[in-house]
């Protein structure tokens, strides 16, 4: 726990002093190009070279810390941070593909930061300045693109600042890219931060070891959450802020019409204003008091114009109207309609009562109206003094606020979108996905197999001190727990393997003594049902091989006919020992005995059948199949119950050629065996009457096996 402390408080100290060089070294760049004169910034060689060496989160905080600094001492600095934290999450991102060690890639690199600070920033840059040129180091250029009549005045902007971003992008790129390659490896990976919780892990073995991938990933849904709640928030913040500023705008266009309506009111004698209206400019202070409303409408760009007028029911009676630069005025008496904006205002004008400013947009354009009563001596309102007020700056200055809100909360929502998108990355996505991999390539097939899948969730090692922790200790104690219950069952279903196999041998030796106990009763068979059953085996592996019947030849099928052929011959036991080893050819009588043997045996095995359960009675099924049948005819002349072609169990053909060829090459007491040829002529002859034409060819083709299996047990019973 102490090492890892350590480890811990290193990684930030070194995250640390990255960030504190690559400030200084922004802040420096900032002043060599200031202090030389420079057409450049070079205020992001710092944040491009610590987001390349530390990654993303000293990346983006250095860039914007930068800015905020040089906003001291401009504060429209500031509103450029979005795009320096822009440029410095795209240096990570290009550092992390090791595009700064590949030559070919440094234009990417150049050409996407000069998109960021000269297209982008360009972009800002015209909106922050009111969609004209602006202040900065690319606005000479800009100028003399303009005045060269090629471009308009946008992409005049937008042209310098791209050409001066390259050649500022150009020269950071390069530096960063030397400065990484002058610093040893060694030294680079004690600045990389990261936030590992567990052992690091690399994406492409979490990703090769996943075995569910699923379109939209947590990682993917926190960052869509995330980005959204934040632009909502954002949104609402900057409408409500816009909404405020351009109320504020208003209020503050409405004090300063006022304050000028209340000079032009002072200005003009109320009690000689039937006398100007009669006889205009030839009434002496006429033309003073018209020159001072036209220095006042000459004194700030937003006055569009001031006027007095009297007001009548036929309209407005002019008494002064200065004439402006695209307007004449109207001569005194001259009488001017009213506009549809102050319809609902006119009771009030006529009875010489104050009313509140006007807002309009129709005959002179977007327009603050205040109308002041001008009273006489005797208190009698006799005309109003009235301003226009331009209220086109207002958009054009909501414009501007919307772009400095923006890109602040922009730059805000990139850092805060980053951090989340970090955290989530290491302290929730990656040991999710980590516990996922592992689990999935865990096996439990061995020993070692159990021991590595053990070793492999703890290698992992993770500490989130939170819920993920807890589940990953979870894990780690179910895959102990697995592992111990595999071992476990993997003992017991070895044991009970070794159990089985042992009851199967014991099985079949008892069906053998059984047999040979029946053999010892007849002094003519000797091996006779170990070569059958033998036979049996080749006849049905060679039908398999032909596709003969093989739906019914499965492993379970062939397996029961060769354990259970042996007691084909079991009803021999109820045959007499004088019929059973009588020399000679069997009277007609003692040769119904000896069918008998058939059905006796069928009733013997029925008899075990009864007292086994039915999943374990199936090569008894077919030793009955085989004691019945065996002697059954194709052409339905064999005996006990006549029965003929596929009628007859497939095992009980199959063993009627084996059993029948044994005893034609086996010595008896009563004759020697015929030689192989012979025998195989015999079975040959019997195709289509005695046996079934398909089991036959198949003892043909496998000939050379029968051989084997004949020549082997010769000389085993001498008869």
């Amino acid at each position: 726990m102490d090492n890892r402390k350590g480890l811990l408080h290193s990684k930030y100290f070194y995250a640390l002093l990255l960030s504190i060089i690559g400030l200084l070294i922004n802040l420096l760049g900032v002043r060599i190009a200031l202090g030389f004169n420079l057409p450049l910034f070079l205020d992001n060689i710092g944040s491009a070279l610590v987001a390349a060496l530390g990654g993303f989160i000293p990346g983006i905080i250095v860039g914007f810390l930068t800015n905020l600094i040089n906003a001291i001492g401009n504060y429209e600095t500031a509103y450029y941070g979005c795009l320096t934290v822009m440029i410095a999450i795209a240096s990570a991102s290009f550092a992390g593909r090791g595009y700064y060690t590949k030559p070919k890639k440094i234009p990417v690199i150049i050409l996407t930061f000069a998109l960021i600070g000269g297209g982008l920033g360009s972009v800002l840059t015209w909106v922050l300045y009111g969609f004209g040129f602006g202040t900065g180091i690319s606005a000479p250029l800009a100028l003399r693109i303009h005045d060269s009549g090629v471009m308009n005045p946008f992409w005049s902007q937008f042209t310098a600042d791209m050409l001066i971003d390259l050649l500022d992008k150009t020269i950071t790129v390069l530096i960063v890219a030397l400065i990484l390659r002058l610093i040893p490896n060694t030294v680079k990976q004690r600045f990389i931060f990261t936030g590992w919780q567990q052992k690091p892990i690399s994406l492409s073995y979490i990703t090769r070891n996943l075995k569910y991938k699923r379109r939209n990933s947590l990682f993917v849904k926190i960052t869509l959450l995330v980005a959204s709640g934040s632009l909502i928030t954002a949104a609402a913040v900057i409408a409500i802020s816009y909404i405020n500023f351009k109320n504020a705008s208003i209020d503050e266009q409405k004090s300063f019409a006022r304050g000028i309506a209340q000079v032009v009111r002072e200005t003009v004698d109320a009690d000689r204003i039937d006398e100007y209206l009669e006889k205009g400019e030839t009434v002496p202070g006429y033309k003073d008091t018209k020159y001072v409303l036209q220095s006042l409408m000459e004194s700030s760009p937003y006055i569009e114009y001031c006027y007095v007028y009297r007001i009548r029911e036929d309209g407005c009676h002019v008494v002064f109207d200065p004439d402006t630069p695209d307007v004449p005025g109207e001569k005194p008496g001259a009488v001017v309609p009213f506009d549809d904006a102050f319809a609902r205002y006119l009771p009030a004008l006529l009875r010489g009562e104050p009313i509140e400013p006007v807002i309009s947009n129709e005959t002179y354009g977007w327009l603050l109206t205040v109308y002041d009563p001008i009273y006489d001596s005797k208190g009698t309102c006799q005309a109003y003094a009235a301003v226009d007020i331009n209220m086109n700056h207002i958009t054009r200055d909501g414009y501007q606020f919307l772009a400095r809100v923006i890109s602040l909360f922009f730059g805000i929502l990139l850092i805060i979108l980053t951090i989340v998108v970090w955290v989530a990355y290491y302290q929730l996505v990656t040991p999710i996905n980590s516990m996922a991999a592992i689990a999935s390539q865990a096996s439990y097939e061995s020993e070692a197999a159990r021991v590595n899948a053990v070793r492999s969730i703890e290698d992992l090692e993770i500490h989130t001190h939170d819920e993920i922790e807890n589940l990953y200790t979870a894990i780690v104690k179910s895959t102990r727990d697995m592992s111990d219950t595999t071992a476990h069952m993997a003992k017991m279903i070895a044991r009970t393997q070794s159990q089985a196999q042992t009851i199967s041998k014991l099985q079949n030796g008892m069906i053998l003594v059984l047999a040979d106990m029946v053999e010892s009763r007849d002094q003519n068979t000797g091996e006779h049902v170990r070569k059958t059953a033998a036979y049996t085996g080749v006849i049905m592996r060679e039908l398999r091989r032909e596709h003969v019947y093989e739906d019914q030849l499965t492993d379970a099928f062939i397996q029961d006919v060769i354990n259970s052929a042996p007691l084909h011959d079991v009803g021999k036991i109820q045959v007499p020992d004088a019929i059973l080893n009588k020399p000679g050819k069997l009277t007609d009588e003692e040769f119904a005995i000896m069918k008998t043997h058939t059905t006796a045996g069928s009733e013997i095995i029925t008899s075990a059948i009864d007292m086994v359960s039915e999943e374990n009675s199936g090569y008894l099924q077919e030793a009955r199949n085989l004691a019945h049948y065996h002697h059954e005819k194709w052409n339905g002349t064999g005996y006990p119950d006549g029965l003929s072609g596929t009628d007859i169990p497939l095992s009980a053909r199959i063993m009627a050629v084996a059993d029948v060829f044994d005893a034609l090459v086996s010595k008896r007491s009563y004759k020697d065996g015929f030689p192989f040829e012979k025998a195989m002529a015999i079975i040959k002859e019997g195709r289509g009457t005695h046996f079934d034409p398909a089991i036959v060819d198949a003892f043909e083709h496998a000939s050379g096996e029968v051989r084997q299996i004949m020549e082997s047990h010769m000389g085993r019973y001498t008869g």
